[in-house]
């Protein structure tokens, strides 16, 4: 891994900004192509063998971060052409000048995955918030793109903590017992009070784990693959998913 060490001074750029300036803005867009290159790379290897009871949760809420950060990555190289400069987008030239480790984790549950991405998440958000800094200094226009892309990649971010949260949270459960919302099911089936009664499937209304939670009727759940202790964002919302009760049809995570 080395760091570019050339000049990157357009031969024009954009009105109201020097060359010389555009050619700073350009190398700080430039690892942020990169970084997001990367990371949408990394996303659909994630994607690709992740496994275990979560499987499906992980993998359908994955691809919808696949392709928004293609699109980030898209725009950064326009703004780069735009402003003069070359929108390097070559492997060689990705594993060159990246400051990171390659993602190192292959076939794996979708906890150990998720642990994994956070760490991504949170040293390409870092870059990000760093690159705005950087942006701002020398023109609003990119500065604001960043941004945007900056809340989107925070909340993709959010999505894996929220699993990784619930996954917590119920590790130290006594095995046969599923809490949510101050409600305790038996036998870790997710059946309610008499067994042989599907419990409930609850949305999110507080973070606690005594929060109180509201029960949809069972058909507004028919398409989703229900899984233990997870939370799933889907439909615009998200919700406590109960032991594995497998249903016809994809859960589909949308950011």
């Amino acid at each position: 891994m080395s760091a570019m060490t050339h000049d990157l001074t357009p031969k024009y750029t954009v009105p109201g900004i020097e060359r010389e300036a555009a050619g700073r803005l350009i190398g700080v867009l430039r690892m942020r192509l990169h970084a997001l290159n990367d990371l949408h790379l990394t996303l659909k290897h994630v994607h690709w063998n992740v496994v275990g009871p979560h499987f499906i949760a992980v993998h359908e809420m994955i691809d919808p971060q696949v392709d928004q950060v293609r699109e980030m990555a898209d725009d950064v190289a326009e703004r780069i052409a735009a402003l003069g400069g070359v929108a390097q987008g070559t492997p060689g030239a990705l594993v060159s000048e990246r400051k990171w480790d390659d993602y190192s984790i292959g076939r794996a549950d979708a906890i150990a995955h998720l642990a994994a991405l956070d760490v991504v998440y949170t040293g390409v958000v870092e870059g990000m918030r760093a690159a705005i800094d950087e942006a701002g200094k020398i023109d609003n226009a990119t500065e604001d793109l960043l941004i945007g892309q900056l809340r989107e990649l925070e909340q993709f971010q959010w999505f894996v903590r929220a699993h990784l949260e619930n996954s917590r949270r119920h590790a130290g459960h006594r095995h046969g017992d599923v809490r949510g919302g101050g409600r305790r099911t038996r036998g870790g089936t997710g059946l309610g009070p008499a067994l042989g009664t599907p419990g409930p499937v609850g949305r999110v209304d507080g973070d606690a784990p005594g929060g109180s939670c509201s029960a949809p009727p069972e058909s507004a759940l028919a398409p989703a693959a229900l899984l233990v202790g997870q939370v799933v964002v889907g439909e615009d919302r998200a919700l406590v998913l109960g032991r594995a009760a497998h249903r016809p049809g994809r859960f589909r995570g949308r950011p």
